[in-house]
């Protein structure tokens, strides 16, 4: 089993340190990253890390509370930027319309990489949908009173036995003992953010 690392980070600078380590295939964000480079224009700064990052970068969808044709032209467009490298972050709604959007961007040739997963049942229909990606959020699993490791196992063995496309990513990562767990469960990628990331190679006893 391959376990591949992206950085969870809208931050160039982040990028640019982690990047010759030669660890990172990709990078994830999502609006609240992107708020916290503190005004950044948004497509300036995607450009920029697409230039960086010889990998998907997930880009998340922010008009959530328009039409299923709104969060369309929106994928559309983020995705014209670079439809090779951008991946769609759509969330799981609970009344299936994610499921929808995702399918008819499946049917588009974008990208897609549906969020906030919590159980295997949400995995399991991202994976049906055609999903490139599914995200399971580690750790806000486990504040829902769920073994979260459980649910990547579950969805791991789905994912194989129905020879589905759809790659785990886990996120949710809040200190390095997460990404041990993540990895051993069977996730495909391991989203980490740059604090977490950088604690990684130190071990007091190699010091």
């Amino acid at each position: 089993m391959r376990v591949e690392i992206f950085l969870d980070t809208a931050s160039v600078k982040e990028i640019r340190e982690i990047l010759p380590w030669g660890i990172i295939s990709g990078v994830t964000t999502n609006q609240k990253i992107f708020l916290a480079e503190k005004g950044v224009n948004f497509r300036d700064r995607v450009f920029e890390v697409l230039s960086l990052v010889d990998g998907p970068l997930s880009l998340e969808l922010t008009k959530t509370t328009g039409s299923d044709d709104d969060l369309i032209e929106e994928a559309r467009e983020y995705s014209s930027w670079n439809p090779k490298k951008v991946v769609i972050k759509v969330p799981m709604f609970g009344d299936g319309r994610g499921l929808r959007i995702v399918n008819r961007l499946k049917r588009e040739n974008i990208k897609t990489n549906m969020t906030c997963m919590m159980s295997t049942n949400q995995v399991l229909l991202a994976a049906k949908v055609g999903a490139t990606y599914a995200s399971i959020f580690f750790n806000r699993v486990k504040d829902s009173g769920v073994d979260p490791v459980r649910v990547i196992q579950e969805s791991k063995r789905i994912i194989k036995e129905s020879d589905f496309a759809t790659r785990i990513i886990v996120g949710s990562i809040r200190n390095p003992e997460d990404v041990n767990e993540a990895a051993l469960a069977g996730a495909h990628i391991v989203t980490i953010p740059y604090k977490i990331l950088v604690q990684m190679p130190f071990h007091q006893k190699t010091e």
